[in-house]
């Protein structure tokens, strides 16, 4: 009885004949070469390289629809059985496809193209123009320098969120009150923030902010004043909206660490310190590499606050990489070198994340 049903899970190969296989072959084959014709047509049409083309791009997506069809359907023809299975992880690769991969190819060529919303000549392609430009811009030098500044400053975050989260986690009155509190500003939007704090409570002349600086003796407050003072200010500001995001996952792990093992290390006569140091800090490595990681993916985005409070000033020195791009884009209407800078900056994001993840976990995993 156990062999019978255990013969229920599993899936032998159809007797599938060469013609069968051949037919699901071919398929495939035409799909493809009707998907690349329609595209590489419709793309020489676009930059004008031929003179004939489609009116728009749909046709294309009829050509990749009719393709992922073919792929599908070429799964149980070919393989039989086996086949149907892959058809329930298939069509959702496809999906993933048309909505990230198809979206990445159209913004690279527009990269290579000079379109600016404000000129009537529409879509040209010209080259390596836009890194030609990108590469003597120093404005987007100096927001990628302000980049380096802005996610340094996530090490001072993540000791002030772990602090506090040893904090909460510890015996203290009217512990839930001050965990709620603590969230707060995580539970406000980064636009609320910029106009509550930035361009309210800062305020030159009626923040309350400022009249405490004069009354401490700053003569004249100006928060956004200085590059450097600027550029702190926005740190502070982000580090106050995001902080509490590091410190729940922190307060989550320190949760999750059983009491044996703390009160096994006071039997053993350690100090406050060593226990945190060498039984505390070692178990919340995962969760801390996992909260900074996160936290290094929302720093690479901010925007939000730079573009309400200063857009970028003093003299592009609190931009941001993305609060210069939508400058471009807004501002100057500038669609292509603004793509191109986006694409840059994507490929620095993933080769940074990459190895940050590589030193983590060589750091964490040693080899000898």
């Amino acid at each position: 009885m156990s062999t019978e049903t255990d013969l229920l899970y599993v899936v032998t190969s159809d007797n599938i004949s060469p013609r069968r296989a051949a037919f699901g072959r071919t398929l495939v084959r035409a799909s493809v070469g009707i998907l690349f014709l329609t595209a590489a047509t419709q793309w020489l049409f676009e930059y004008k390289f031929i003179s004939f083309g489609f009116e728009n791009w749909r046709p294309v997506l009829y050509a990749y629809i009719f393709w992922a069809i073919c792929l599908c359907a070429a799964q149980v023809i070919v393989r039989g059985e086996q086949g149907k299975r892959v058809l329930f992880v298939l069509p959702a690769v496809l999906f993933v496809v048309s909505m990230v991969v198809f979206p990445l190819l159209f913004g690279l060529s527009i990269s290579f193209s000079d379109w600016n919303l404000a000129s009537i000549d529409g879509r040209k392609f010209n080259g390596l123009d836009n890194f030609r430009q990108m590469w003597a811009d120093p404005f987007y030098w100096n927001a990628l320098k302000n980049m380096i500044y802005y996610t340094l400053a996530i090490v001072v975050e993540y000791a002030i969120a772990f602090g506090l989260a040893l904090l909460l986690n510890s015996e203290i009155r009217a512990q839930k009150f001050f965990r709620v509190t603590f969230l707060l500003p995580l539970m406000l939007s980064p636009v609320a923030v910029s106009w509550m704090v930035g361009k309210s409570m800062m305020e030159v002349r009626f923040g309350p902010l400022a009249r405490l600086a004069r009354w401490v003796g700053w003569e004249q407050p100006s928060f956004f004043g200085s590059p450097e003072l600027a550029r702190a200010t926005m740190m502070v500001m982000d580090a106050w909206t995001f902080i509490p995001f590091m410190m729940i996952m922190i307060l989550a792990g320190l949760q999750a660490i059983p009491k044996e093992v703390q009160e096994a290390v006071k039997i053993d006569g350690a100090s406050a310190w060593q226990s945190f140091w060498h039984v505390t800090f070692p178990l919340m490595l995962p969760i801390s590499i996992t909260a900074i990681l996160i936290r290094i993916i929302f720093k690479l985005k901010i925007a939000d606050i730079i573009i309400n409070v200063t857009s970028g000033g003093p003299g592009g020195a609190t931009d941001s990489v993305t609060s210069f791009i939508f400058r471009e884009y807004r501002d100057r209407s500038n669609v292509g070198y603004g793509t191109l800078l986006a694409m840059v900056y994507l490929v620095l994001i993933v080769v940074a994340i990459t190895i940050f993840m590589k030193l983590v976990d060589r750091w964490m995993n040693p080899r000898y």
